[in-house]
């Protein structure tokens, strides 16, 4: 792509009276003092204006309401607790927050320098309290006052003054400390911990450079567009990908920020990590060491840092300091995780099928299940022609005739966890379902609606069919089902799906690239996929909290829509029993302990994510601990002792490092998938009898 600005074209001039309210520091006071946008920067934020401008799918205008959620976007970026600027900095502040449209417009990016550095400034100030505060002695903390710490800030008011601050991180301090104590370790133990967490922190603010300053406000202003929409810096652009922008070579996990924390997003399907069965979706990591060497505390860590310290070299070992996401939220009690690295093969991402057989209504039913972890194309073996190249379509058609051989009563396609992939896969494998038609629909920021055909001709497979789907498939995923789910071909039961329904590209700047999205699909129903995802018939209970994970959980995420739709209103078979099959359903799993568990445990979290404060005394924190241990406790072993196993005393009891026998549960005995098996034999029984009369 040109660029739309020649560098000769482009002058920096910051107008005097922008940085008047801002006494600048004494000089060689902090490293970062005398940061600031260097040229190649000035040029790349004035092409990131234009591409936005001219290419992003919503185009909206760069005005005063747009620079309002760019200066609300970059000083929650900074500060999402309101720990660190009090109100005299926010005043000043707030006079630019209708400028950065101007400023941005004319390439000034002092402003955002300007925000950044002070909070540096606030941080290390902040550091320098809490080490001065263990410097004391963690024995010298009174942990039998009556008081508590609010822990959701993100709409306190800002503190008046640094008196207000240090207040505020006194109690931050002594969280901290509680927290550890109650995990078991000793005072001096949790004071080296947190003092070289503290000085680890201050050591990289020392390291802070221009590029980072830019990244995270030009990032600001870009991810107000949408959350896809992104600024990669020239160490970032080699990284980063574009449909998994912080995808890890090595482990298989997609990772992202989440205030001091590095949260694990989602697992690459059959990647180490995955595999590993030792790390889910929220997990928390706090601590990387490489093979047997020292654990490296990372909270407060900037995320490309964690980033480098976890890849590295295939078959190399890496260990993993991780809070698990069951944990109550205030319960830092860790396990170490070892991983070897390894690249994630195609053929580990393959399509597999197995058969599960099923009592129902006095009659033994023999079901096959196909397993698809990921939509994949060995594009390289495609291109050169090889008549044998690797896809998902081409291996869930061989795998369905082999059921087809067995002669099964019908089929669950189980797209569980699946983050999409191949767009192209998406639309063949649907028309292996349907005899010919429109599978998906692209339109893209000029209005004009793309549409992917299949023209096949005759469906491979007119059997019956599940569609089982949860909160983490994506994307391509959403393609398919939703098409499933159009063409009435398959019932669709599980969870409410990702919800990702935009397309992104790479626009290489000057300096680093842009990933903008510029596109949108929709289904053949003309709804699109975006933010809602597909709805399933029938739904499960969700093992994570929607509210956490998904399109909806991203801030300025692009909104549901409709267009017209490309396929005329069909007879929809499934209709007429969809009540009596929820109801069915409902009475199946009302004891089954599986479903049980995943209720309570979600009505746990649920429940806990509610809490606004926390004690601080210790007595209290640790009835509290205990009381939530005991319902998880009880919780575990209700489920245990369904599948006939002994019960846990503790729930520390298990060895959190011992592998599992198994690569996966059984299909057998795994319920959501046997469930998904009961409600297609329900639905064929209710539907023969209808024909018999």
């Amino acid at each position: 792509m040109k660029r739309f600005l020649p560098r000769t074209a482009l002058l920096l001039v910051l107008g005097a009276s922008a940085l008047s309210a801002f006494a600048a520091p004494s000089a060689g006071q902090n490293s970062w003092d005398g940061l600031q946008p260097d040229r190649d920067q000035v040029i790349a934020s004035l092409n990131i204006v234009e591409l936005l401008k001219r290419h992003h799918y919503s185009k909206p205008p760069l005005n005063d309401d747009r620079s309002a959620k760019i200066y609300d976007a970059y000083i929650k970026a900074l500060d999402p607790s309101r720990m660190y600027f009090t109100a005299g900095d926010i005043a000043q502040f707030t006079p630019w927050r209708t400028q950065f449209d101007d400023f941005l417009k004319s390439g000034e990016l002092d402003p955002g320098f300007t925000i950044y550095k002070r909070h540096l400034d606030r941080l290390k100030e902040r550091l320098d309290f809490a080490l001065a505060m263990l410097g004391k002695g963690v024995d010298k903390i009174d942990f039998k006052v009556d008081e508590s710490l609010t822990i959701d800030r993100e709409k306190a008011p800002w503190a008046k003054n640094g008196a207000e601050l240090d207040d505020l991180w006194r109690k931050k301090v002594k969280d901290e400390v509680l927290r550890l104590k109650i995990t078991g370790k000793d005072d001096k133990a949790i004071q080296e911990q947190l003092t070289k967490r503290y000085k680890n922190q201050l050591m990289r603010l020392e390291q802070t450079r221009s590029e980072d300053i830019f990244q995270a406000y030009i990032n600001a202003f870009a991810q107000t567009y949408d959350p896809h929409t992104q600024y990669l810096s020239p160490d970032s652009a080699e990284n980063f990908d574009i449909n998994m922008s912080l995808s890890l070579e090595g482990i298989g996990a997609v990772l992202q920020s989440d205030n001091d924390y590095v949260k694990v997003v989602r697992l690459v399907p059959a990647g180490p990590a995955e595999k590993s069965k030792q790390i889910a979706t929220s997990d928390k990591i706090i601590g990387v060491a490489q093979g047997k060497g020292e654990m490296v505390d990372v909270v407060g860590w900037r995320l490309d840092e964690v980033v480098k310290l976890i890849r590295g070299p295939k078959g190399s070992q890496v260990r993993l300091e991780v809070i698990p996401a069951s944990n109550a939220p205030n319960d830092q009690t860790s396990k170490i995780v070892t991983i070897t690295r390894e690249a994630v093969k195609l053929e580990d991402q393959a399509a597999k099928k197995s058969e599960i057989t099923l009592d129902h209504d006095g009659r033994s039913y023999k079901l096959g299940v196909i397993d698809v972890p990921a939509f994949y194309l060995d594009f390289k073996a495609y291109r050169a022609g090889d008549p044998n190249y690797k896809s998902t379509t081409r291996d869930v058609k061989k795998l369905i005739g082999e059921l087809q051989k067995d002669k099964v009563d019908g089929i669950v396609i189980d797209l569980r966890n699946n983050g999409g992939g191949s767009l192209q896969e998406a639309t063949e494998l649907t028309g292996l379902f349907i005899d010919q038609g429109p599978t998906v629909l692209v339109r893209n920021s000029d209005g004009r609606v793309d549409v992917l055909n299949d023209d096949e001709g005759q469906a491979f497979y007119t059997g019956p069919m599940t569609v089982l789907v949860n909160r983490l498939s994506a994307s391509a995923s959403e393609i398919f089902a939703g098409a499933m789910q159009d063409y009435h071909r398959a019932l669709i039961v599980g969870g409410q799906t990702f919800g990702k329904g935009t397309v992104q590209t790479i626009q290489p700047l000057n300096h680093g690239e842009l990933k903008l999205t510029l596109a949108k699909f929709y289904r053949v129903s003309g709804q699109s996929t975006q933010h809602q995802g597909v709805i399933p018939d029938i739904s499960y209970p969700s093992i994570v909290d929607d509210k956490e994970i998904g399109e909806s959980a991203l801030p300025d995420s692009m909104p549901w829509d409709t267009i017209r739709p490309v396929l005329s209103a069909q007879s929809d078979p499934f209709k007429p029993f969809l009540d009596q099959l929820k109801i069915q359903h409902d009475a199946r799993t009302e004891h089954n302990a599986d479903f049980v568990y995943a209720r309570q445990r979600l009505a746990l979290a649920q429940e806990l994510m509610k809490e606004k404060t926390v004690s601080l005394n210790e007595a209290k924190r640790r009835a509290q601990q205990s009381s939530i241990e005991g319902r998880q406790l009880a919780m575990e072993n209700a489920l245990r002792k369904s599948k006939g196993q002994e019960p846990l005393k503790e729930l520390k009891q298990e060895d959190d490092n011992a592998l599992p026998d198994d690569d996966k549960t059984k299909p057998q005995d795994d319920a959501y998938l046997t469930e998904s098996g009961h409600i297609l034999l329900d639905y064929l029984t209710l539907s023969s009898a209808v024909a018999k009369h």
